[in-house]
């Protein structure tokens, strides 16, 4: 009697889709413990990589089982050869109609591919947003930047990305200075930022083997004339230890500031709409 039960019960549609659920949910976190377990007995990858492999992994393994279980749903109302053939035709008209979603799918497992980014790197995207990727989903990132705010782009929308090395960056900060501020004077100021930063800034740095700065801050004189028909740029930089490059990027900003102030240089005005 017992065993009829059981058997009848098994045979009602609600209970048969809990139970598919159920498994299908048991099966994708097995595959992500699995994977979360190989990446753990094994250093053949980089931290950064396995995190973002793991992050990607997770997006794709939740896609995969909600298709599985919503193929099997439709299933017991439609037959599945003409389910298939039906799903051929629809998927072609969705796919004119959601192309910048797909786009977003491809380019995001490009970006994954080709190891253009990883979970916890500095990237500046279109050049006017910069912060740590928190999330790499399979449509978007997720970009912490330093004022706090999350932003999330899909990947359709990235046009430019810029990415340090890992384990290295280059701090590159500038003034714009009036074209009519004297170059010669401007010049002694900032060699003098790049020796005063290269004296209390000297632990940023990012060293060989041998405790030597692969590259010490320096003046890299006038790296753009005319900027926004306000001045000229004059620039400095160099190459930090990434875990110290948002804070040596506001002790140089600093250092900037206040030799320019020191100095009365001519700073760029904004130009008179009026």
């Amino acid at each position: 009697m017992d065993r009829l039960f059981f058997s009848g019960l098994f045979q009602q549609f609600p209970v048969k889709v809990l139970t598919v659920a159920l498994l299908i949910i048991l099966i994708v976190y097995f595959i992500r413990k699995s994977i979360k377990l190989f990446f753990d007995k094994t250093s053949f990858l980089d931290e950064k990589r396995e995190e973002t492999l793991m992050h990607f992994s997770n997006q794709v393994t939740k896609v995969l089982g909600l298709a599985l279980f919503f193929i099997y749903l439709l299933s017991h109302f439609f037959k599945l050869g003409k389910l298939i053939t039906g799903s051929v035709v629809l998927a072609s008209a969705l796919a004119l109609i959601f192309q910048h979603i797909i786009r977003d799918y491809i380019m995001g497992l490009t970006y994954l591919l080709e190891r253009q980014i990883h979970h916890g790197d500095y990237v500046i995207l279109n050049g006017n947003r910069q912060g740590k990727i928190e999330e790499i989903s399979m449509r978007y990132l997720k970009i912490r930047q330093y004022d706090g705010y999350l932003y999330i782009v899909s990947y359709s929308n990235i046009t430019e990305l810029q990415n340090g090395n890992r384990g290295r960056r280059r701090v590159n900060e500038s003034l714009v200075l009036n074209y009519r501020q004297n170059p010669d004077d401007a010049f002694k100021v900032m060699e003098e930022v790049a020796r005063i930063c290269n004296e209390k800034y000297g632990q940023y740095l990012l060293k060989d083997e041998n405790g030597v700065p692969e590259e010490s801050f320096q003046f890299n004189q006038i790296t753009e004339l005319n900027v926004d028909f306000r001045g000229h740029q004059y620039s400095l930089s160099a190459l930090v230890k990434e875990n110290d490059f948002v804070e040596a990027s506001k002790k140089v900003r600093y250092e900037l500031a206040m030799a320019a102030y020191k100095n009365d240089l001519m700073m760029a005005e904004s130009l008179n709409t009026n």
